[in-house]
This record gives C-alpha cells, structure tokens and sequence, in this order.
C-alpha cells in the first residue's frame, strides 16, 4: 500500500492519500483544504485516483473537495447520514472562527455508504465502519493493519462532540465497540494530529481508561 499523509488547512486536518503498489490506482481521503497540494501529491505518487472519501461532512475534510473531484473525475462517498454537508458559516460559528470565502461546498456524493461497505480500487479494501458521535455520519475506514479515524478517535483523545449532530455518549460507543475490538497493532491515522495504534489508545487514552 502506498501512503501519503498531508496536513492541510488553517485547521490542519489529515489528508491521506492511499494507492496500490501493483496499478497506481488509488483513493483520497478527507481533502479538506489545500487543492493544489493534494493535486501535486497524488501526481509525485504517479497515482491515478478513482475514488473520494470524506470520514464526515465538516468543512476541515471536505473544503478542498470540489476541486480535488474536477481536477480527478473521482466519484465521491460519504456516509448516508452525512450526504447533507455543512456549510463554511456554519462551522465557523460553532467553532467562534472566520472560515475563509475560499472554501467551496461539496457536491453530492456519486456513492452513499454505509455500515460494512467495502471500498474496492484495484487491490486496495477499506471497510467502512459506521462510527458515528463527531458528526451522525461519522465513519472510519479499516484495512490492511491500517485504520483511518477520521475525527472519531486522536492520539491520546477523541472528537469533539459539541457540535450540531455531535454526541458524547454515542462517540465513546461507537469507539468501544467498533475499534477498540480491533488488534492491538492496528495503526490508526486520524483526522487531526499524529498517528498512534489502538493498543496504545486502550491503554492510555483518557476518554478510555
């Protein structure tokens, strides 16, 4: 698996971006900002990208996402309960913040997931876990070891759930019996700050011990 991680954004979100070894196809996941990075990544890999996956519907993953699709012809995906995205105002009013007028809303998705899907691009098999709490849409995607959490699960923290559609009792569910069950090896890359392993989080995240 080739992967590539960018930090993007005036709210640093985690761009990843994942392609096969064998045919160079690969997937986007949360382009929340900064188009023409992720455009000039994607063409230093030599990838040829078919798909976009939002891990939620906030502005930090998904504000670089029209771009990213017209300059790729990508199809996009998001969860059922995220088709409907938020807009730029309204995640800077819930954050206190000025979102800049750059940002451009999403189209709608050309694939609606759900719990158990799995994302196939040549070789590479994500599998869509419905971990809802950040957002009612919220999903991570699992395989090959690797787990991208999207903002339901830090290093050493988890989603804020203040936000419309947030909920904490729902998060820490949805981390305690979707990815807490995983092998304590599982990387996990999350949707802000560094990487870290679910071993590591079962022993000493605070929201979880």
């Amino acid at each position: 698996m080739i992967l590539k991680e960018l930090v993007v954004g005036m709210f640093a979100s985690n761009c990843f971006i994942v392609g096969s070894e064998t045919t160079k196809e690969g997937i986007i996941i949360d382009p929340g900002a900064d188009a023409d990075a992720i455009l000039n990544a994607v063409h230093g890999l030599g990838l040829t990208v078919g798909l976009i996956v939002a891990t939620h519907n906030h502005v930090d993953h998904v504000g670089a996402l029209r771009q990213v699709k017209e300059a790729t012809g990508a199809d996009y995906a998001v969860h059922e309960a995220d088709v409907e995205g938020m807009t730029p105002a309204m995640f800077g009013r819930m954050l206190g913040v000025v979102v800049s007028g750059s940002f451009k809303s999403p189209p709608g998705p050309d694939r609606v997931l759900r719990d158990g899907d799995v994302i196939e691009v040549s070789d590479l098999k994500l599998t869509v876990l419905h971990t809802p709490g950040h957002t009612p849409g919220g999903i991570s995607l699992l395989g090959d070891g690797v787990l991208f959490s999207g903002d339901t699960l830090f290093n050493f923290g988890i989603g804020r759930t203040d936000m419309s559609g947030g909920d904490y009792a729902t998060l820490i569910n949805s981390i305690v019996t979707k990815l807490m069950v995983l092998p304590d090896d599982t990387i996990v890359y999350p949707g802000h700050g560094p990487a870290t392993t679910i071993g590591a989080e079962r022993k000493r995240n605070p929201f979880l011990v």
